[in-house]
């Protein structure tokens, strides 16, 4: 048995944490907050703020733990590498999550070093600096905080009136203390779409079938697993999350984020080292693996065969119409009226407006149509809380 310190206890979390339990593993889910979803199963959890390098150094030296999960951004990375030095596993390593928690360091890497497509892009960390990127760029662009995650202070902007705002919702968007933006030239793509790569210790790197994706101010609202696309971009993307994945080194699952231009094209976007919000998917029976069990697997240096499709799948976020500081009233009778159809509580112990609740996640035979499996799980999800925010765009 492998003692497991999970640093960040939210949905993805929660799932990786089960598939951990499922395995005889015992596991501290650590947050900045009570009761979050990993708390709820885990055999012990902390309350601490993981960017206090010496809150976090206790919790290590108080557990011992033999391997460090990384699930959220806001962590003092750099801890991880002496973490690393003293015997403990982090998974995917240290270097890796030192490199994706800032996006500066991971857009250097694939576009500088390893000379991959990105989006053109420049760094501001004052005003004058940004609306100097931004006349260089042109209209319409993308700006981004350097840490945050699931699209908080990402914004379009569209002319000179819009950048002041862009600016301020960036800066208070970060998450951590890294006070810097990231403007980005806007790609007209066709679609986008997520590719989870495993890498193993003692295996070939796999690939799991594409998974489409629609996202709305940088968050994902719904994904679908296949994704059609042609043999020649799917070979690009993996050879793209081939190189990037080989260069930051270690072992799980990472979510290669990537554009497809209407003429074919493959561009890299962004990379997280651990399960991707899109691959929730994979929950609804879609491969063999979901991609918590692959995670757990490849970083235990355990053996994965292989990655089969099994069935088509979509999944589609239930988000919160309410603030409330207690749990929700969820309606699950009529979800549970459909054939082939899940829900994933979270189980978040507060809502905000807009939060992420849960997730209806729908399946079929592999070719049924996609489109109309979109819908299905559109519709459940909008069952559970009465709303449907996610549905616009």
């Amino acid at each position: 048995m492998k003692k497991i310190l999970l640093l960040g206890s939210g949905e993805l979390g929660k799932e990786f944490a089960i598939a951990a339990k499922r395995a005889g593993q015992y596991v501290i889910a650590c947050d900045s907050y009570a009761g979050a979803p990993a708390m709820q199963i885990a055999d012990e959890a902390e309350v601490i703020d993981m960017l206090d390098g010496t809150a976090l150094d206790s919790v290590v030296a108080r557990h011992q733990p033999d391997l460090i999960i990384p699930e959220i951004e806001a962590i003092r990375t750099e801890r991880l590498i002496d973490y690393e030095r003293q015997g403990i596993q982090v998974a995917p390593s240290a270097r890796a999550v030192n490199f994706t928690m800032n996006r500066r360091a991971i857009r250097d890497l694939a576009a500088r070093e390893l000379g991959l497509r990105t989006a053109k892009y420049f760094y501001a960390k004052t005003f004058e600096e940004f609306r100097k990127a931004a006349d260089e760029i042109g209209f319409p662009c993308v700006v981004k905080p350097l840490m945050s995650s699931s699209g908080h202070g990402q914004s379009y902007v569209h002319n000179d009136d819009e950048l002041e705002e862009a600016y301020r919702n960036a800066m208070q968007g970060a998450r951590g203390d890294v006070k810097e933006v990231i403007i980005e030239e806007f790609i007209d793509f066709d679609s986008e779409f997520t590719l989870l790569t495993v890498t193993q210790k003692d295996g070939p790197t796999l690939f799991c079938p594409p998974i489409g994706h629609v996202q709305k101010g940088g968050d994902y609202r719904e994904s679908w697993q296949p994704f059609a696309i042609p043999d020649e971009p799917l070979r690009q993307a993996e050879h793209i999350a081939d190189e990037v994945t080989r260069a930051l080194t270690g072992y799980g699952i990472w979510g290669v984020e990537f554009f497809l231009t209407k003429q074919g094209e493959v561009i890299f976007s962004e990379l997280s080292p651990r399960p991707h919000d899109t691959g929730m998917v994979t929950l609804a029976h879609t491969t063999n693996f979901s991609e918590f069990e692959l995670h757990f697997r490849a970083m235990m240096g355990l053996p994965i065969p292989a990655i089969h499709l099994e069935h088509a799948g979509c999944s589609a976020v239930i988000l919160s119409p309410v603030e409330s500081d207690g749990p929700l009233d969820y309606n699950l009778a009529d979800a549970c009226k459909e054939d082939r159809t899940r829900l994933r509580i979270f189980g978040k112990p507060v809502a905000h407006v807009g939060r992420r609740m849960g997730v209806a996640l729908c399946y079929g035979e592999t070719g049924t149509d996609m489109d109309a499996l979109r819908d299905k799980a559109k519709r459940v999800a909008a069952t559970v809380l009465g709303t449907d925010p996610y549905m616009k765009k």
